[in-house]
Formats: C-alpha cells, sequence, structure tokens
C-alpha cells in the first residue's frame, strides 16, 4: 500500500530582509495563536514519525519578523476570551505590538444563540464563552479600547462570513456588524472588516451605515469592481499571502485599482502563508514575500511598494 503524502508544515525559510532602513507593519495577525498553532503541527508531525519542528515564543516570532524589516504587528483579538490577549501583548511589546478587539462575524452567531443558526451542515462548536450574549461581548470590546486607548488601534475584524453560512446567521452577522461600525465611529477609531463570500452584504451595509473614516478590507478577496468601490470611497486594502497564490490575479491588480496611498500588508498568521510555502504555518516574518509579490504585480520596486504600506499604515493607525 502506498504511504499517505503528508504536507510539509515545518517553518518556511526566512526571506531575504528588507533594504536596510525600510520597515514595515504586519496590518493584521495573530500573533498569540501562532504558538498554539504551531505546536499542533509539531504533534502532528511527531505522530506521523516526522522530525519535530521548533516551537518560538511570541518574543522570539517577533524577532524573527524586526529581523527581516517588520518592525510592527497589529495583533488582532476577535473572540471573546482573546480580547485581553492581544492587549496584554501590546502592553508587553510597546511600539511593537498593536491591539485590534472585535467579536469575530461567525463568533457573533454563536454569542448567545445556541441552536439558532450555525453554519449549515457543520457541527457548531459552542464553548462557554458563547453563553454571553454578543452585546455583552461587545461591550467587553468598547471597555478594553476605553481602557486601553494607546494600545487598541482598531476595531476588527468584524464584517460578513458567508461561506458556510444560513439565512438566519445571516441577518445575525449584519447585525453585528452593524454594531461594530457605529462602535468604531463612536471611539474615532479605524475598522477592519473580515469579508468572506459577502461582498455585496458588507459594502450594502457599509454604504446603508456610513462607513467610518479609515475603513481597512482586512486580507482582501474582492475582485477589480469591488476594488473600484472601495477607491470609489477611500476604503483601503491590506493583502495577505493570498495575493501571492497563482489564481488571485484580480486581487494582486486591486493594488493598483485603489493606489499605493490605500495599500497595507499583512499575514494574518498563522494562516495564508504565502507562495511558496502556502500551508506551512504563517508569522510576520513572512510579510516580505507578500511584499514582493504586489511589487511584481504593480511592476515597482519592492522599497517604493514598502515604504508605501508603511505610510498607510502609520495614516489610519497612527503607529
Amino acid at each position: 500500500m502506498a504511504k499517505t503524502k503528508h504536507r510539509d508544515r515545518s517553518w518556511a525559510p526566512a526571506p531575504e530582509a528588507l533594504p536596510e532602513g525600510v520597515r514595515v507593519v504586519d496590518d493584521h495577525t495573530h500573533v498569540a495563536s501562532v504558538v498554539p498553532f504551531a505546536r499542533e503541527m509539531n504533534r502532528q508531525a511527531i505522530e506521523r514519525g516526522q522530525a519535530p519542528v521548533p516551537v518560538y515564543g511570541v518574543g522570539e516570532l517577533l524577532a524573527q519578523a524586526q529581523a527581516v524589516g517588520v518592525e510592527g504587528v497589529i495583533d488582532v483579538g476577535c473572540e471573546l476570551p482573546d480580547l485581553m490577549t492581544a492587549v496584554q501583548m501590546a502592553l508587553d511589546h510597546p511600539g511593537v505590538v498593536h491591539a485590534g478587539l472585535a467579536i469575530h462575524p461567525n463568533e457573533a452567531v454563536l454569542h448567545g444563540h445556541r441552536g439558532a443558526a450555525g453554519p449549515d451542515g457543520l457541527p457548531v462548536r459552542y464553548q462557554p464563552w458563547h453563553e454571553t450574549s454578543f452585546e455583552d461581548a461587545l461591550a467587553q470590546v468598547e471597555r478594553l479600547a476605553r481602557q486601553y486607548p494607546r494600545q487598541v488601534v482598531t476595531i476588527g475584524e468584524t464584517g460578513m462570513d458567508l461561506f458556510r453560512t444560513g439565512t438566519e446567521a445571516l441577518e445575525i452577522q449584519r447585525e453585528a456588524f452593524r454594531a461594530h461600525i457605529a462602535l468604531a465611529k463612536e471611539l474615532n477609531l479605524p475598522m477592519q472588516i473580515h469579508d468572506r463570500d459577502a461582498h455585496r452584504e458588507v459594502i450594502e451595509t457599509l454604504l446603508k451605515d456610513g462607513s467610518p473614516e479609515r475603513t481597512v478590507f482586512h486580507s482582501w478577496s474582492g475582485d477589480i469592481e469591488t476594488a473600484q468601490i472601495a477607491c470609489e470611497h477611500g476604503w483601503y486594502l491590506s493583502f495577505s499571502g493570498t495575493a501571492s497564490f497563482k489564481g488571485n490575479a484580480q486581487i494582486r491588480d486591486s493594488a493598483a485599482v485603489v493606489g499605493l496611498d490605500h495599500i497595507m500588508v499583512e499575514t494574518d498568521a498563522p494562516y495564508l502563508a504565502p507562495m511558496p510555502y502556502r500551508g506551512r504555518t504563517n508569522a510576520p516574518y513572512m510579510i516580505p514575500y507578500t511584499l514582493r509579490a504586489l511589487a511584481e504585480a504593480l511592476d515597482l520596486p519592492l522599497v517604493e511598494v514598502a515604504q508605501a504600506t508603511r505610510s498607510t499604515t502609520r495614516a489610519v493607525y497612527g503607529v
């Protein structure tokens, strides 16, 4: 019997560092999640008889990123237990880590709606914190954002995710999204949007309610038409490793539509590792791979694109 071929889950090699003096910020990541994710990948490798890989802590991951020119990260807590984790990381690493807080659209469906509207065709994995109502969960987002104004620089990720969501859950997500929009406006904070298979619904909601002054689509997945709408309204696009995937020309081309002053770069780690290391554990040190894919798509020097993303991050978040 032929042996099953297992995907390589080891750490990707570090990219060539950005040129001296060029520094960027990872616009959206989950560094706290990289550590347990890597541990799980390591456990699976050992079970398969493969060599174990190193498991790095938060400090090591940040140092690896800084070594290649990624001087800071926006760490996003989007589940109730992770909110303070993101804030604490920002407190522990001042000037390097900044926090984003929200209740993820899929999480919003689970809060206080046991048995009401889970993802279609999949078992719903309720956790103890889902007994908390969405309203109370969002109140915790607001409380932390007000208590730690230097650390919390954005409300997000919020939005809509219709990848596996039924009709009832769609409306729950829409109302949760609207509540986040109102909160971002009230606090005068930028908002990071999660949009998966929901371009029309997200845009309709933004236009109906009025988008915050600084609205960012994290891990941009739209086409040229939606990028043109974003351009018309001054919204920002943040590009993850998906911009390097072979079949995603429209994602790459969207950068030219909105212009250099409206693009940023991110990892969304531990997911969405860029090519040629798709499928491996992602981390902020891999940002230069995505930057090079964007520079190639824009037919511009890497330095120019990197500096543009850094300027945009500063303009949007003040960091």
